[in-house]
């Protein structure tokens, strides 16, 4: 049903592609699906953590040992998804999720042999089906997509994602605080179960049983794109992870009882903002003005990040989060779009996907290593402060590539 309302409503503006479209459409549901139960439970775990008793830096080298392990298990994702093909390889992602948030569940305190055996699983069965499916969706998405008007589709993604964003934290939010986090955790292995079916309607989209090849790989035409993604990864966890918290434990921390609705709604607040800006930066990518999008995007995030350790109130975290919001998506649309460029020209797609895939989470590592250390040297709200200037001087590695696609 979710399909059809889709179709039905974008199928006259990609005339140009009707015989393909159906494959799009399938990976914005299987991506809507996906998004909305893994943000009802990402946003929180941090926060679930931190009031299990866990400490801020238990909880960063928690995050750091799952985006560490991340990087070799890529290329075992790289192997499914080329042997297998991309949808079958969300498939088995999605399914390989559900044993985590189970696992989770029994996470009870700091103090019990179980929580630790349990934050291992966690780990495990989590690390391995998000590499898998970012994977699988950058593949998918930069074979299926279309060349002349890809910006717009990302436009269209982002829009998907962004209503998931806004969806999922409300309802993680109010269903943690009626009944509990671990209902939470329930609802949303329901939703990974059935999150890929949508794509096993059509073939793969491209030739299976293949092998990752190195020999020859262009090096000097994809090195800058692939070490700047790394401000990607390191951006995830400051407007995710590190933002979440900083709310909870400072701005909001004597609403402990309302807090995953309090921050939930901010999340969906500042999802909002980006949503109608998805429209329109997408036809900007379009019109080859990618590169003045993530000059921009990029400037506005990190003054962005300059302004989070002010917060202070509700209006002022809606704001914030507003900006950074509309930033991200100015910057991701636009680089991921020239990401696809080369991917689609340098012959080498799953390598260099696969390299794509290593350094995101080589990003997210580090920032959630440079987390651990300032919680451990500074007292909390200090940590915050520097950790966001931090942020805001690393987000400028975005600027580092020249995308050809935005000069021709």
């Amino acid at each position: 049903m979710i399909q059809k309302i889709i179709h039905t409503i974008l199928l006259r503006r990609h005339f140009w592609r009707y015989a393909t479209f159906s494959e799009v459409a399938e990976l914005y549901v299987a991506r809507l699906l996906r998004i909305l139960a893994l943000h009802m439970v990402s946003v929180f775990i941090a926060i679930f953590l931190f009031n299990m008793g866990f400490s801020l830096v238990f909880v960063f080298s928690y995050l750091c040992l799952h985006y560490t392990v991340k990087v070799p298990l890529s290329f075992a994702a790289s192997l499914v998804v080329a042997r297998f093909g991309p949808k079958h390889a969300t498939l088995y992602a999605n399914f390989l999720y559900i044993p985590s948030l189970i696992a989770f569940t029994f996470v009870a305190s700091p103090e019990h042999i179980g929580s630790w055996i349990a934050l291992g699983l966690v780990v495990l069965f989590q690390s391995t089906s998000s590499v898998l499916y970012d994977y699988a969706h950058l593949v998918n998405f930069s074979k299926i997509k279309s060349v002349k008007h890809g910006g717009k589709e990302l436009g269209y993604m982002q829009v998907v994602e962004k209503t998931a964003n806004i969806l999922s934290p409300i309802i993680g939010g109010v269903i943690a605080m009626l009944f509990g986090s671990v209902v939470v955790m329930i609802v949303a292995a329901c939703l990974f179960a059935v999150a890929a079916l949508p794509l096993l309607r059509t073939d793969e989209p491209i030739k299976t049983r293949q092998k990752i090849r190195w020999k020859g790989y262009p090096w000097r035409a994809s090195w800058k794109s692939i070490v700047g993604y790394s401000g990607v990864g390191f951006d995830v966890v400051t407007s995710g992870v590190v933002w979440t918290l900083f709310l909870a434990v400072i701005v909001f921390a004597s609403q402990q009882n309302e807090i995953y609705t309090t921050v939930g709604a901010l999340t969906a607040f500042g999802t909002g903002a980006a949503f109608v800006a998805a429209f329109v930066f997408g036809r900007l990518v379009d019109r080859k003005a990618g590169a003045v999008l993530i000059k921009y995007g990029v400037l506005f995030k990190s003054l962005g990040h300059l302004m989070r350790p002010i917060v202070a109130s509700s209006t002022g975290a809606a704001a914030t989060g507003a900006v950074a919001e509309v930033s991200t998506t100015a910057y991701s649309m636009a680089f991921t779009r020239g990401v696809f460029d080369i991917a689609d020209n340098s012959g080498f797609r799953l390598t260099y996907l696969l390299l794509i895939e290593m350094v995101v989470n080589i990003g997210a590592a580090l920032a959630c290593g440079v987390a651990i250390i300032l919680f451990s040297l500074f007292d909390m709200r200090d940590a915050f402060m520097i950790y966001f200037v931090t942020a805001a001087c690393y987000v400028f590695i975005l600027t580092l590539p020249r995308f050809s696609l935005y000069r021709r």
